[in-house]
């Protein structure tokens, strides 16, 4: 199998066609579970899918350092073409490799602003012109609309999709923690903001896909997708 043909396979060609095609530049997406379900994987899948396509990704994490984040790339793409019988191995690792920059914050001291020039100074003045940004581990507790809608305003200037991850606590069940819409109660007080919202819930053998949040959307006919529990690779 060849790259493209991978590409065109991919299960994160269904979960496009779900939000419409995906996200577009300028727009904002949140991937949301308790603790454990995969939100990681999932965000290193739709990074990977990018990175095969010849599109540049920066990925921002605020809890793991960047050593970690490699290994979570190594093993999902080792598993991703574990049974494809992709050809030209080296050559898709070493595009991922040029085309991926992995950056670690602390949200402890470190402003809004000052990743975001760190971002732009990546991105403008280093030249390397992402088209995705991941950020995982964000504490959205932390999160507000003017810290978002500055973000979204950097999305929309430089022509990016954002994914973020967002840890939802598991205190007090589901019922408390997410709004009558499945949105997260985290982030309910700026979800206008917010272009996209998935959630992933445990169904006994898998962990299924809910869209949340479509753009102007709420909770659209549910998605034919799957998260293997084992592998953690999207399933359709």
């Amino acid at each position: 199998m060849i790259i493209s043909e991978l590409i065109q396979r991919s299960p994160v060609r269904i979960f496009e066609k779900s939000i419409q095609g995906g996200l577009k530049a300028g727009e904002i997406g949140i991937i949301a579970s308790p603790s454990g379900l995969g939100k990681t994987s999932v965000l290193v899948q739709i990074a990977l899918d990018k990175l095969l396509q010849n599109k540049k990704v920066i990925h921002v994490s605020f809890t793991q350092h960047t050593g970690y984040v490699l290994a979570w790339y190594e093993d999902i793409f080792d598993e991703f073409i574990r049974k494809k019988n992709l050809e030209n191995i080296r050559e898709a690792k070493d595009e991922i490799v040029k085309n991926r920059v992995l950056m670690n914050f602390s949200q402890d001291g470190v402003t809004e602003d000052q990743v975001l020039r760190s971002l732009r100074a990546m991105i403008v003045e280093g030249g390397f012109k992402a088209e995705c940004l991941i950020i995982d581990g964000f504490d959205f507790s932390r999160m507000d609309r003017e810290r978002i809608s500055k973000v979204k305003d950097f999305a929309q200037e430089l022509g990016l999709e954002i994914w973020y991850s967002c840890t939802v606590p598991a205190e007090n069940g589901k019922a408390g923690q997410y709004t009558k819409q499945n949105i997260p109660v985290l982030i309910k007080d700026f979800i206008d903001v917010v272009d996209s919202v998935v959630v992933l819930e445990p169904k006994g053998d898998h962990i299924e896909f809910s869209v949340s949040k479509d753009r102007d959307t709420y909770n659209p006919p549910a998605l034919a997708l799957k998260l293997d529990p084992k592998t953690l690779l999207i399933q359709s």
